[in-house]
C-alpha cells in the first residue's frame, strides 16, 4: 500500500493551479454579485421558495462553480475556496450585527404593510405580497378582521408579523425606528437596532 502512495500526484493533487490570491479572489467578487443580486429580489419571494426557486438556486450554483474555482480540482484549493465564503459570511453577519446603516445596505428595512386596519396598496405591490398572503398570515395570527390589526410588517427575513389592535399602543420600542418613522412615532424610542453604542440606559430594568 506504501508503494502506491509513492504514485500519487501528492503536489497536483493538493496544490491549487491558480495562484493564492485568485483562489481568494474568485469566491470573493462572485459572492459579492449574488449579494447584490439577490438583494434586489424581494424579501417575500426569498422568504416563500417554491420548487422553481429551488431549481434556480441549484442551477445558479452549477454556473457560477467554474467562475469561483477556476481551472482547478485541488483539494487544498477548494478548501481555501470554502474558508473563503466561510469567513465572508462570517464578516459581513458581524458588520451588519453591530451597524444598523450596514445592515440596511445588506438586508434592507422592514416595510409596514398594514397600519390600523388599512392596507398600504404602494408597499404591498413594491414587496410582490399578494392579498392573499397577507390575509393568510393576518388569520395565523389568530385575527379575523383586517379592521383589529395595528401594525402589520414584513420582516427581514420575508416573513409577515401582525400586531393586534389592542397591542399597537403605548410604546413602541421593540419596533425596528424605520416602522415607527412611518406611523408617526419617534424613530429614537426603538432599541431594535443594532448600533448598540446608541442604545438608551435603562439601568438594567
Amino acid at each position: 500500500m506504501a508503494h502506491y502512495l509513492l504514485y500519487i500526484p501528492w503536489h497536483e493533487m493538493l496544490m491549487p493551479k491558480p495562484s493564492w490570491a485568485e483562489k481568494i479572489l474568485r469566491p470573493v467578487l462572485v459572492y459579492l454579485v449574488l449579494m447584490v443580486v439577490f438583494r434586489m429580489v424581494s424579501k417575500r419571494e426569498l422568504a416563500q421558495a417554491t420548487l422553481f426557486d429551488f431549481l434556480i438556486i441549484l442551477l445558479i450554483s452549477n454556473v457560477v462553480q467554474n467562475a469561483i474555482i477556476g481551472d482547478d480540482n485541488s483539494v487544498l484549493g477548494a478548501i481555501a475556496g470554502a474558508l473563503t465564503l466561510v469567513a465572508i459570511t462570517a464578516i459581513l453577519n458581524r458588520i451588519a450585527a453591530t451597524s444598523h446603516k450596514a445592515r440596511v445596505l445588506m438586508e434592507g428595512n422592514p416595510v409596514l404593510l398594514v397600519h390600523e386596519g388599512r392596507v398600504l396598496e404602494d408597499a404591498m405591490k413594491a414587496q410582490a405580497v399578494t392579498r392573499y398572503d397577507l390575509f393568510s398570515n393576518i388569520r395565523k395570527a389568530g385575527i379575523a378582521r383586517l379592521s383589529d390589526v395595528g401594525l402589520a410588517m414584513l420582516e427581514l427575513d420575508g416573513t409577515i408579523s401582525i400586531i393586534h389592535r389592542d397591542h399597537a399602543t403605548g410604546p413602541h420600542d421593540c419596533l425596528p425606528p424605520e416602522i415607527l418613522a412611518l406611523i408617526g412615532q419617534d424613530p429614537a424610542a426603538s432599541q431594535a437596532h443594532e448600533d448598540i453604542d446608541n442604545v438608551p440606559d435603562d439601568g438594567g430594568k
